[in-house]
């Protein structure tokens, strides 16, 4: 079973979770959607697609742009759609 924590919560748990450049992405059920907020933030990727960033809210602190996502990814990267990734100081593991 991996976990992503921040701020001593746990945002996110599976055991199905895909491993991308270091990064593990957890499907979109198994994170915790009152602790996501939408963010503005977006990046672009040449083999996986467009992104965009939720940020993450717990006990009023807020960690900016924390989680990424792909709404749509290339076919290369069809393994993690659907699915979340974090960074910023989340622990995962």
């Amino acid at each position: 079973m991996v976990a992503a924590r921040w701020n001593g919560v746990v945002i996110a748990e599976s055991a199905d979770t895909v491993v991308v450049e270091g990064n593990h992405y957890f499907p979109r059920d198994a994170v915790w959607s009152k602790y996501l907020m939408h963010s503005d933030k977006s990046s672009h990727c040449p083999w996986k697609g467009d992104a965009s960033y939720f940020s993450l809210v717990v006990d009023g602190e807020t960690n900016e742009d924390a989680a990424w996502h792909y709404p749509e990814t290339k076919e290369a990267a069809a393994e993690i759609a659907g699915r979340i990734a974090f960074w910023n100081g989340v622990e995962v593991g």
